[in-house]
């Protein structure tokens, strides 16, 4: 999605991030926004799966799990980090 930026791909376990951006362009993310994952939402990562796909993340007190494929179209600010 972007070159320089951190995306829910990008985040370490634990971690939480706000959604700045969303890449709408690919009808699977669209489907995934319907569940939450919107501008403005804070997101956790909860952890993965052994190989590191999918993730988990925790969204509204719920766990939710993506392809890493799919998480790389979420670009996120992380609380203290300097843009």
């Amino acid at each position: 999605m972007n070159a320089n930026g951190n995306t829910l791909a990008s985040l370490a376990k634990g971690q939480k991030g706000t959604i700045e951006a969303v890449d709408a362009s690919c009808p699977q993310v669209q489907r995934l926004m319907t569940l939450g994952l919107v501008e403005g939402a804070e997101v956790e990562l909860a952890g993965c799966a052994i190989g590191g796909d999918p993730l988990e993340f925790k969204l509204f007190g719920c766990g939710i799990s993506l392809r890493r494929e799919q998480a790389r179209h979420f670009r996120v600010s992380t609380p203290g980090a300097v843009e």
